[in-house]
């Protein structure tokens, strides 16, 4: 193959890195809703999880400046280590590279604060030294401003890196709805995460296929119109007056 980066992403050929999802770098976010920010990466999280896909999280700072990683990203790898830095590149840190090595598998998908700053450096050094393939998260990432992290996002482009969505990435990693294994977990996901899309595959399950609605709920009452109301003066009022 004369070029790796036409291999679509499968399970087996890439793993996921988390950089600095953080609440304090997310304050600085201007590029994306923040809450959509998350929603995005606590998505990519779940999909990495159901398809078996190596994850490294790492931290910058965490008691000093940045704070906690977000607890539903934490939440999806309850045992996972954290991976703490000094350094804004990741790759300057020695536990980052061992895990990406053991993990075994070139190319990384890349999910991180702030795109223009951790992403970047990040991205351009383990190329560089470590040859990977970068697949930078666009919407799983978010810069201090939308020039700062579209042009982070140009830069990037420009020296190779392969600019993909979290849904995308877990779409590639399905590949096929008859892959029945993750088909209801993937499904699930869109569900939670996915906006109009989830949506609409909870109305086409239900109300399309009949299936059972997801969440439990008291009794469905039926219509009952109401009787208009008068707006003519009561005539014991008029005969008081």
């Amino acid at each position: 193959m004369s070029d790796p980066k036409l291999e679509q992403l499968s399970p087996q050929n890439c793993q996921v890195i988390f950089i600095d999802q953080q609440p304090q770098m997310a304050f600085g976010v201007q590029s994306i809703d923040r809450q959509v920010l998350k929603n995005n990466v606590v998505a990519l999280a779940k999909a990495a999880k159901v398809f078996g896909v190596p994850a490294t999280i790492t931290t910058v700072e965490t008691l000093s400046f940045s704070g906690h990683t977000y607890p539903e990203l934490l939440a999806v790898f309850p045992d996972q280590p954290i991976l703490e830095r000094t350094s804004m590149n990741s790759w300057d840190d020695q536990k980052v590279r061992d895990a990406l090595a053991k993990a075994g598998r070139k190319k990384v998908v890349v999910s991180g604060l702030w795109t223009e700053v951790c992403n970047n450096s990040f991205a351009l050094s383990a190329m560089l030294e470590g040859g990977y393939e970068i697949y930078m998260v666009e919407d799983a990432s978010g810069g201090t401003s939308k020039a700062a992290h579209d042009y982070s996002m140009l830069r990037m482009i420009q020296a190779g890196i392969v600019p993909v969505s979290w849904q995308q990435v877990m779409l590639e990693w399905q590949r096929d709805w008859a892959h029945k294994g993750t088909y209801d977990a993937v499904m699930a996901i869109v569900r939670e995460h996915s906006g109009a899309y989830g949506m609409g595959v909870d109305y086409a399950y239900t109300i399309v296929h009949g299936a059972a609605e997801r969440a439990s709920h008291g009794p469905r009452l039926e219509p009952v119109h109401a009787e208009p109301v008068s707006r003519e003066p009561k005539l014991e009022a008029v005969a008081a007056e």
